[in-house]
């Protein structure tokens, strides 16, 4: 198991920031994952609505208003390390 989220940050229109548990860093970018998506992504194509992701402390990950979360362990495997 790869280290949970502890900190976002919104990049707009639609990357964030990720501080994980094991002080890493790193940027992951989902313009292109979002790209077409329908059903509970729609509305996350909305920068406006993509900004208001929060942080799960329980689940160590990311989450929206509408429900819609991220797995903890893809994030870490696909964020691009930043300093």
């Amino acid at each position: 198991m790869h280290p949970r989220v502890a900190a976002v940050d919104v990049v707009p229109p639609f990357a964030l920031r990720l501080r994980f548990s094991d002080g890493s860093v790193g940027m992951v970018d989902l313009a292109a994952w979002l790209a077409g998506r329908g059903g509970v992504f729609l509305p996350l194509q909305d920068p406006a609505f993509f900004a208001q992701v929060t942080l799960d402390r329980e689940a160590g990950t990311v989450v929206w208003p509408n429900g819609v979360d991220l797995d903890a362990d893809v994030l870490f495997e696909t964020a691009v390390p930043i300093d």
